[in-house]
């Protein structure tokens, strides 16, 4: 599907059919028998250079216009898209709900996860917390049994005098 839908990049196909054609050019020139003299060898190395010449400032002059538009390419991936319907092609339409809907289950996630991730540097103190409030409460448990046994004692005493 995805090579289905792939599509040649329209800024390098003139490139591409102008080098085509100077190949060409340079292949009949080849076929042709070329004088033997140094001038009009010269004069063929200099006409093939100017060709390339051209076709380097073709190229240059293409690239320049891409620079010229670079604020505008960066002001249109900037720009907010979820107002706008995105034409995505028909056979993309199922993989894009499941996407959606995997990409609602992350986001409703992320939230848990990142208060996790924050808790992480605050372990430490809260083990000093919990491992102190365990001692404190270990002293409170002792005390509570002493205070037990001494109401246990009052109590039996106060059954003493009231018998007596």
């Amino acid at each position: 599907t995805l090579d289905l839908t792939c599509r040649k990049t329209p800024c390098f196909v003139k490139f591409s059919e102008m080098e085509e054609m100077v190949n060409m050019e340079a292949e009949i020139d080849e076929v042709q028998p070329l004088p033997l003299s140094v001038t009009v060898g010269s004069t063929l190395q200099f006409y093939f250079i100017g060709k390339k010449c051209e076709i380097l400032q073709d190229m240059n002059r293409h690239l320049e216009a891409i620079l010229k538009e670079k604020k505008a390419l960066r002001k249109r991936l900037i720009k907010d898209r979820c107002q706008e319907s995105l034409p995505i092609e028909a056979t993309f339409h199922k993989c894009i709900v499941e996407l959606l809907a995997e990409a609602v289950t992350f986001i409703e996630k992320l939230e848990s996860h990142l208060q996790s991730v924050r808790s992480i540097p605050q372990i430490p103190s809260v083990m000093n917390n919990m491992d102190t409030t365990l001692t404190k409460t270990e002293v409170l448990m002792i005390e509570l049994e002493e205070l037990t046994e001494k109401i246990l004692k009052w109590e039996e005493l106060q059954k003493k005098v009231y018998s007596d």
